[in-house]
């Protein structure tokens, strides 16, 4: 596993160097790439191989690569500027994704991105997809309006198509899904998201239990994206299981991108 580590700097002039970055767009053209959480098949689970999974590569989008650090623990450290993504090398169809995470921050800002182009348009940093929400907290405090904290379905999973991609949701809040129960850790604490991925549908557990979903997917294979978005955030433990693929149309998978 490769393993890039930031070493300790003067914490405000690197704030500023990554709030300039982020402002002026700096680093969408800058190559890197990492190994960070595994991937296997299904057929290789069911035959007790899961000791033959395959490090996964993540490629630069629009980051910087100051922005990642794999620790030796195996924590992927994210600080959160620019906005923008990594990709994850291949795309993905039919799948199931572990990934736990938790914001260092007040307020924090992340997600991924499945079944994604990996390839933002126009002036937004960020791709299109079906985004899974990540947000501590505090964020609907943060956020309140007039006084009045903004809902709680904001911070515990939401998921719904972004970037043209549309979706079905399970529990609506306009176009979004909302989960049915708030489940989420807060600040420091490690939240757990299983994700079943299959012909257009998603279904989130939560800490251990299903909360949420979308159908109806309109790009159902595409790439992940592990998203930065102004707030530190740690991953641990991203295993991906491939099942088996389905049947899709030319309009209902990303266009590949060279690596």
């Amino acid at each position: 596993m490769k393993n890039y580590t930031t070493r300790k700097r003067s914490t405000p002039l690197f704030i500023m160097f990554l709030v300039l970055t982020s402002c002026l767009g700096y680093g969408q053209h800058e190559a890197f790439e990492f190994e960070f959480g595994s991937e296997n098949t299904w057929e290789n689970m069911l035959a007790g191989k899961a000791d033959e999974a395959s490090p996964i590569k993540w490629i630069n989008v629009n980051t910087v690569k100051e922005g990642w650090t794999v620790r030796d623990d195996g924590v992927l450290v994210n600080l959160g500027h620019p906005l923008g993504v990594v990709r994850s090398e291949k795309q993905y169809e039919n799948f199931i994704l572990h990934v736990e995470w938790r914001h260092m921050e007040a307020g924090g800002n992340s997600g991924i991105f499945a079944w994604s182009s990996a390839d933002p348009k126009g002036s937004s940093p960020l791709p299109d997809g079906v985004e899974i929400q990540m947000l501590e907290l505090d964020w609907v405090n943060i956020h309140a309006k007039d006084g009045v904290p903004q809902p709680i379905a904001y911070v515990h999973g939401e998921v719904w198509g972004v970037g043209g991609v549309v979706t079905t949701p399970d529990n609506p809040r306009g176009e979004r899904s909302k989960s049915l129960e708030n489940r989420c850790k807060g600040k420091g604490e490690w939240n757990t998201y299983d994700v079943v991925c299959v012909d257009g549908v998603i279904k989130l557990a939560v800490n251990g239990k299903f909360v949420n979903g979308i159908s109806k997917a309109t790009q159902k294979k595409g790439y992940l994206c592990l998203e930065s978005e102004g707030a530190e955030i740690h991953f641990r433990n991203l295993k991906v299981i491939e099942l088996p693929p389905g049947v899709n149309s030319a309009e209902q998978i990303a266009p590949l991108l060279s690596n």
